[in-house]
């Protein structure tokens, strides 16, 4: 019973006027401007974690709008050194212009990747969608020189990216997920076991390559695994961290993990595209449907 509740509301969800989505919205999202967003990361910093910054948006088609979002970045680095914010920032690269051409793509990275180089900072490339694979692991390499403020994401359910990994240089920095995009059956593993198998393999072998990794995932059960890696071969912490998303709630686990003093970062997205990223948020919680009908009666 509660499964069909839940499914028939995921359902309803894209026909929900905005404003009633928006009250679900805040718990995912760190506001709309970088102010909001700022306080928030201030706030995580004072309860013992880290922050990356993402502003959302993706596939931005107009020229003056992807350079304004690359100065945007370039202000919050700006913001985080003089707040002194234990903060990065996470881009995509369709986001700066990737859509529009390889040109304004390769300036607008490069330009951020000099200011957080020169604030003692760090941009992580996110991963989108198969068709920008190669361009973000490729634009990584490409900027090797500046591998300590750069670091990009690999996926556990693409079957390349085992490639793709070891074709990487030691010491690098990866943020290591399962995977979000609907990919084709002939390029990703689809079976959930089958990926937490392949995420296993992927970070053992990041290990053994000296490559720093963030351990992004809320799945209990990859978590304890990867402390059993850990623990086993005796991983310094500073070679790897945790990474979790901004609006899912501590458990046991997330305690565990602060009073045992493993780094905890938070992915902390904001900005005026709230919408579509909520959306997906609220599909992905299982126990969304008594959040919306609870909210629904006040």
């Amino acid at each position: 019973m509660y499964y069909l509740v839940n499914k028939i509301i995921i359902n309803l969800i894209p026909l929900l006027p905005k404003f009633f989505v928006k009250l679900f919205a805040n718990k995912y999202v760190a506001g709309v401007k970088t102010s909001h967003a700022l306080k928030i990361v201030s706030k995580l910093n004072n309860n013992g974690f880290s922050c990356t910054l993402d502003i959302l948006g993706e596939h931005t088609a107009d020229l003056e709008e992807s350079d304004a979002i690359t100065y945007k970045y370039i202000d919050i680095l700006d913001k985080i050194k003089s707040n002194n914010l234990d903060c990065n920032i996470s881009i995509k690269p369709s986001h700066i212009g990737s859509d529009i051409g390889s040109e304004n793509f390769n300036q607008n990275i490069a330009k951020l990747i000099i200011k957080a180089n020169k604030n003692n900072n760090f941009i992580r490339i996110d991963m989108e969608d198969n068709k920008l694979t190669d361009l973000s692991i490729n634009t990584y390499k490409n900027n090797n020189k500046y591998k300590n403020s750069l670091g990009i994401v690999l996926q556990a359910y693409l079957m390349r990216t085992k490639d793709d990994l070891n074709s990487l240089e030691e010491n690098s920095n990866i943020r290591l997920c399962k995977g979000i995009y609907n990919e084709d059956k002939s390029i990703a593993i689809k079976d959930p076991q089958s990926i937490n198998t392949n995420y296993i393999e992927l970070l053992k072998i990041a290990f053994n390559k000296d490559i720093y990794v963030g351990i992004a995932t809320h799945d209990k059960k990859l978590i304890d695994k990867a402390l059993e890696i850990i623990k086993k071969n005796g991983i310094d912490k500073n070679k790897f961290e945790f990474q979790m998303l901004y609006g899912v709630p501590m458990d046991k686990t997330t305690e565990y993990l602060l009073k045992n003093n493993y780094k905890i970062r938070i992915y902390v997205p904001y900005g005026r595209n709230w919408y579509d990223y909520s959306i997906r948020r609220i599909k992905e919680n299982p126990n969304i449907s008594k959040y919306i009908i609870q909210n629904l009666f006040k």
